[in-house]
This record gives structure tokens, C-alpha cells and sequence, in this order.
């Protein structure tokens, strides 16, 4: 099953799309990877999850990517006398460490490191943003704020701190024994979500050992400061435009995105545009314009991937949604305006000793210049069809590979169709069998040429060296 478009879609499991049968019509639709939010599934329900999918699998012959979406730390408010408060503008309002129940002058805030943050003139913000405060004084044990929008707080609300850079990790006791149960259960991706440094994925990888790929979510203030470090350590990212539109000025966010995937281009990662992209898709079984609007600019600025939350998790029209998002993203990439802003985003060739960089750079032009139908990558880890993808070239991309994980790896990957086989032992069967994908697969007929990327030795992970043109020839009698 070959899709028609290069950007590819992440669909999210849920209580809508918890049967074999729905996840089948999601991938289908056009799905091709599962996320799994690990806010709300337990470890039984993930395990459930991924072997459904797995199954599936083995039954379209296709490899499927999983990721499991980790929760990170969630800093809440206590509770209140009455269940909630309603905070007047104008008025002053502390947090302390104190378990008596709040009122209007004040709240336990149960996070002592937050305290211990907090500065004059750091805001805070409550109830998905919907209210503000901005701090007067702070001590390690209590903090006083002035409310500069009103509105109600009720017990447990969130808390968010846009000016404040909290010693906390990114992964909690929960994430890591979800992430133990995840890698024991062959997840291929984990979202990791409160990035703040560098420091906070370099945890992550290290617990992950190689198993899985670490996508770091972009979702506070604090990430967009170190941006560039965070980009370069990270597997994948993530501009979760939900929590980052809470934190940080609204109309700030469309830049952002642009300046996130432009970086991740740069650095070759992959990069993911989420959060409410058809949230009306919710409970209608179409969206507004807005919302196609907004899909269009991700797959235009060649984005990796695009998301679906809630959407495809809970919502009344799961595959409608997959399907709607299949036919924009087919739409924008048959456009005429589609090729030169993708060629105006590429990023320029970076001085390199790396053969493999400049093979790749190479490849695209060749194919682009001399009409090869398709870049065949010999890849073991990857990391060959990843320097391929980076160039957004107009061929597509047919990555073999003898790894199933890696192949489930690469569903990610803009415009990159993965194909588990065994190994080429030599250079003729490295060309043959290329070519018999290319034809199988549907990339390119009989007599017309593709270019082949590969590494020798063959079978050596970073070893890429070699590039050739073949042509498909009929088979004999």
C-alpha cells in the first residue's frame, strides 16, 4: 500500500479507536502511525494497542510506526474550602505550601521547587491560561501575586510558568514505568513531553538505550530559549501548539512553527505539527475551512508529519478524520505553488567530511535533473533515507532495509516508503533487487531509470558511499 502524498499522519488511539476493526479502517484512511497517550492508557490498554496494530501489520504487509506520548510532571493547585474561587482583577492572591484548603487570598501550591523558582515579575498562569497573575514577592515557602485577569480557578487546576525555568526533570516515576512497559512492548517512538534543556532528552535516550527514538515535545517557553540544543540531541520534534499557545503569546505560534521546522530541516530531523488541526472533526463530520487552512500550511512548509489528537482518540468521526487529512495533504502536494516553496525551505549544503551528506545532496539533484522515478536508500539504521528525506527532493523515496524496526522508524519520515528485506550481498543484487522493489511498489516501470544509494560493505550502519543508476529491466523468459 503506497500513499499517495509525502507527508505522512499520526493518528491517536483511544476509546473511539480501541477494536482491530478500527484501527484497520484508520490505516486505511490513510494512518501511518499509531500515537498512544500515555495520560490516559494504562499499560495493559498500550500492550492491547500495540498488538492490534502489530497484527495489522503483518496482515497489509506494511510497516507501522507506534509512539507512545509520555505525560511528563503535571504542576496543579491544591484545593479550595468551597471547590473553587473566583480571582477579581486587581486583587492579590498568595501561594504557599500550607494542605488547609484555599479561599480567595491564597492556595497550597504542593510543588516546593516551583516556590523555590519563583521570582518578582515571573507570571503565572491558571486554568489553561484563562487566567493570569504576575508574582510581587516569592520566598522558598510562599509567593504573592497580583490576579491581572480575573476568572475562576477551581481544586487541581493547572498551573503554568511561561518566565520560570523549574529544576524539575522532563519524566516522572509514571514515565519511566511507562516507558519501561513501552519498550518492552516494541514501541518504535516516545514523545516526551515539559522539555525544558537539552538535558532533559539526554535522560530520556539514556533510559531508552538505543530501543526506541526519542520526539521531543515543544511545548514551554523554556525549550524555544535552547532551541538550537534541543533540535540537535533530539531524534524528532514535536511543536505541540497547545500547551506552547498557553504559555507563549498566541500570535507568536505560527512564527514559531515556522522557525521549528526550518531548524529541523536544517539539523535533518524529523518534525511533527500537532494540536487542534481538525478539532471540530471532534463531533462534525467535516471541518471548518480554517482547519484545512491550517493542515495545508504544515504539509506546504514540509513538515513530516501532521497530527491528529483528540480527533481520531475520542472523537464521533475517527476515520473521517484520517481520511479528510489524507485528502488535504494529497491536495496541497499535487499543487502547483507545492514544489518551489518546498524548494524555497531547502536548507543549503553544510560543509562536510561526511560522504554520506554530500551522497545524499547528489542523489536528489541527479534525480531531479536527469527525471529518475525513484531514490532507492540501502539503509541498516535509517539514517540513510533520513540525510535523503532532509533534501525534500521531488522523487520519492524507497528506503530497504533488513531491520523491521527500522522500517517502522522511517514511517515517520517525509516522503520515505520502507520495504523490509534482507541485505544485499553484492553490488548486482543490491541493483537487481532495487530495481524489483522500485517496479513492485509502484515507483517506476520497465525501462525507466532509478538511482540507488548504498554503503559498502553492505550491511555496515554509516557507511553510506556508493550511488548507481539502474534500469528496470523485464524479467527473463
Amino acid at each position: 500500500m503506497r500513499r499517495q502524498r509525502r507527508c505522512k499522519i499520526i493518528a491517536t488511539l483511544g476509546p473511539a479507536s480501541l477494536n482491530p476493526s478500527i484501527v484497520a479502517a484508520l490505516f486505511d484512511a490513510g494512518a501511518d502511525i499509531f500515537r498512544i497517550n500515555m495520560s490516559h492508557a494504562t499499560h495493559q490498554e498500550m500492550r492491547r494497542h500495540v498488538e492490534i496494530i502489530r497484527d495489522l501489520e503483518e496482515e497489509r504487509g506494511r510497516p507501522i510506526g507506534i509512539l507512545i506520548d509520555l505525560q511528563g510532571p503535571k504542576l496543579r493547585v491544591g484545593t479550595f474550602q468551597n471547590g473553587s474561587v473566583r480571582l477579581a482583577s486587581g486583587a492579590h492572591f498568595a501561594f504557599d505550601l500550607s494542605r488547609v484548603p484555599g479561599d480567595h487570598t491564597r492556595v497550597c501550591l504542593p510543588h516546593p521547587e516551583v516556590l523555590r523558582s519563583l521570582r518578582a515579575k515571573d507570571v503565572v498562569l491558571l486554568n489553561d491560561g484563562r487566567v493570569r497573575l504576575r508574582v510581587e514577592e516569592a520566598s522558598d515557602a510562599r509567593a504573592v501575586a497580583f490576579v491581572e485577569i480575573a476568572g475562576d480557578v477551581s481544586d487541581r487546576k493547572g498551573i503554568s510558568l511561561p518566565d520560570t525555568e523549574i529544576p524539575v526533570s522532563s519524566i516522572t516515576d509514571k514515565d519511566r514505568a511507562d516507558l519501561a512497559a513501552g519498550l518492552d512492548a516494541g514501541i518504535d517512538w516516545v514523545a516526551i513531553s515539559f522539555v525544558q534543556r537539552p538535558e532533559d532528552v539526554a535522560e530520556v535516550k539514556r533510559l531508552a538505550a538505543g530501543r526506541a527514538l526519542i520526539m521531543s515535545k515543544l511545548e514551554k517557553p523554556q525549550a524555544i530559549w535552547r532551541l538550537d540544543e534541543i533540535v540537535e540531541i533530539s531524534d524528532a520534534l514535536m511543536v505541540a501548539r497547545g500547551d506552547l499557545g498557553v504559555e507563549m503569546p498566541l500570535e507568536k505560534v505560527p512564527g514559531l512553527q515556522k522557525r521549528i521546522n526550518r531548524m529541523a530541516r536544517r539539523f535533518g530531523k524529523p518534525v511533527v505539527v500537532a494540536t487542534q488541526m481538525l478539532e471540530s472533526m471532534i463531533g462534525a463530520p467535516i471541518p471548518t475551512r480554517a482547519e484545512v487552512s491550517d493542515v495545508a500550511t504544515a504539509v506546504f512548509e514540509g513538515a513530516d508529519a501532521v497530527m491528529l489528537s483528540a480527533e481520531s482518540a475520542v472523537g464521533s468521526f475517527p476515520v473521517q478524520a484520517v481520511a479528510t487529512m489524507n485528502r488535504i495533504a494529497e491536495e496541497v502536494e499535487r499543487d502547483s505553488y507545492y514544489r518551489g516553496i518546498i524548494n524555497a525551505q531547502r536548507a543549503p549544503p553544510e560543509a562536510t567530511d561526511a560522504d554520506a551528506v554530500a551522497i545524499a545532496v547528489a542523489a536528489r539533484y541527479f534525480a531531479e535533473t536527469m527525471d529518475f522515478k525513484a531514490i532507492v536508500a540501502w539503509t541498516s539504521s535509517g539514517a540513510t533515507a533520513l540525510r535523503i528525506a532532509r533534501e525534500r527532493p521531488q522523487a520519492p523515496v524507497l528506503a530497504l532495509t533488513p531491520n523491521r524496526e527500522t522500517a517502522c522508524r522511517l514511517a515517520l519520515v517525509w516522503g520515505v516508503h520502507a520495504v523490509v528485506t534482507k541485505d544485499a550481498y553484492d553490488i548486482d543484487d543490491m541493483s537487481q533487487r532495487a530495481c524489483k522493489f522500485a517496479g513492485r511498489e509502484g515507483f517506476a516501470k520497465i525501462g525507466e531509470r532509478i538511482i540507488i544509494v548504498a554503503g559498502v560493505p553492505f550491511g555496515t550502519p554509516g557507511a553510506t558511499n556508493m550511488v548507481r543508476i539502474s534500469v528496470l529491466e523485464p524479467d527473463p523468459p
